[in-house]
């Protein structure tokens, strides 16, 4: 069951403004997302937009192209500044962008990770995630993020577009910093860090572009090569620009960092504070991909998505505008009852388990079979290496409402023996 015991009034979740949300939302949403799915699946906020919560709500909005459009210029607009650098990079990039553009670009990327490419990587994940664990053999206390969970995803992605080992570090903090300004409400300091992430980004990339342009990469496992020369483009169809290729190359090393990250870090945290679960799962080790997939619902690495309403539509019994901005919460879709069945308890062996961690319809997570890649074996690897793990005192929580993670998390690895 869940540990969270608070209680939320129903005339506290009507009054819930995900701009200020109070006191101890950050850390613990999830009472509260359990609150607005009894009270207010469809919550309008003060400032006009809509929380939308409901499992199904999502999933039919996901679908829906028509009435539903992932461009953000609107509201990224006020929010960045139109013409600034995460305006640019937030408009031009996969998520917040509807077809021509989204078509192409997703075309080329998926051409990319079909089950053939993504099971050559599985060798390289295997390297990186042994050298990891034998790296933190033997340290009195290590970093489950910083000296695991975070660096795979780095390498991974790194790999998947050629970027050489040497100019890899600045890399994590560039993410950080473009994703952390899609938090609902920013300071001055935040968002500064995110357009000097993205001028630094591109300038990183433009001469990365020019030196693959003089020595291509190998089509078939260089996704920056592919995207330079619009591979799988069809016919008549207009290719990238240089911006697009730019914003879209900065997008796929953001996306499949952050997001599995936390999918790591939360399930390694998730395991040890369920040790019935954990204990399970050693015994029976044939259930990791479900148990990821629980840890994907349970604690989903991205807590919100975003659509923009093209027409008046009527959700909930409550009329929304043409034009209006939804957020979409996938952290409390997640924990719905009308789909899952004790829902607030974490179960590895849950059947089925249709959860919307990747979001769903035209714009689900191109990268998902390779997430999920990652997270089974780092999980299962490091389980196998080190079971007794302990997690200390001093976790920090990511403080992200978006994104939910750890920035830090302290364990002792000398608490069991080695099962291999």
């Amino acid at each position: 069951m869940s540990k969270s015991s608070k209680a939320i009034r129903p005339e506290d979740i009507h009054g819930f403004d995900l701009a200020n949300p109070p006191q101890g939302f950050v850390e613990d949403p999830f009472p509260y997302y359990d609150a607005l799915l009894a009270e207010a699946p469809v919550l309008v906020q003060p400032d006009g937009s809509v929380l939308i919560s409901r499992h199904d709500d999502l999933d039919r909005i996901y679908r829906d192209t028509t009435l539903y459009s992932s461009d953000k210029k609107a509201a990224f607009g006020p929010k960045f500044g139109v013409g600034s650098a995460l305006f640019e990079h937030h408009t031009t990039s996969l998520v917040f962008s509807d077809p021509p553009l989204h078509t192409r670009v997703r075309r080329i990327m998926t051409s990319a990770l079909t089950p053939r490419a993504i099971a050559k990587m599985e060798p390289g994940l295997i390297k990186t995630v042994d050298e990891l664990l034998d790296a933190m053999e033997g340290a009195a206390q290590v970093d489950l993020i910083e000296d695991f969970a975070s660096t795979i995803p780095i390498q991974i992605i790194g790999n998947l577009l050629d970027v050489p080992m040497d100019e890899r570090a600045p890399l994590r903090d560039w993410s950080l910093a473009i994703l952390g300004a899609l938090e609902p409400s920013l300071s001055a300091q935040q968002l500064a860090a995110g357009h000097r992430a993205v001028d630094e980004f591109k300038a990183y990339l433009e001469d990365l572009v020019a030196r693959r342009r003089a020595r291509p990469g190998d089509p078939e496992t260089d996704v920056l090569t592919r995207l330079i020369g619009n591979e799988q483009r069809q016919p008549g169809e207009e290719g990238l620009s240089e911006i697009e290729l730019i914003q879209n190359c900065i997008f796929i090393l953001n996306a499949g960092h952050e997001t599995t990250t936390n999918l790591i870090g939360n399930g390694l945290a998730l395991l040890h504070d369920h040790p019935d679960q954990k204990a399970r799962l050693l015994a029976e080790p044939e259930l990791i991909k479900p148990a990821v997939e629980e840890v994907l619902r349970f604690r989903s690495p991205n807590q919100l998505g975003n659509r923009e309403t093209t027409a008046m539509v009527e959700i909930g019994g409550i009329t929304i505008d043409r034009g209006c901005n939804l957020h979409l919460v996938i952290g409390a879709a997640n924990r719905d009852p009308e789909v899952f069945s004790e829902p607030q308890r974490f179960d590895i062996a849950r059947r089925p388990n249709r959860h919307l961690a990747f979001a769903g319809g035209p714009h689900v997570c191109v990268g998902l079979t390779l997430a999920r890649m990652e997270g089974k074996i780092a999980l299962e690897r490091f389980l196998a290496r080190f079971p007794g793990y302990e997690i200390l005192t001093g976790r920090k929580p990511g403080g992200r409402i978006r994104f939910r993670g750890y920035a830090h998390l302290p364990a002792s690895l000398q608490a069991g023996q080695s099962a291999i």
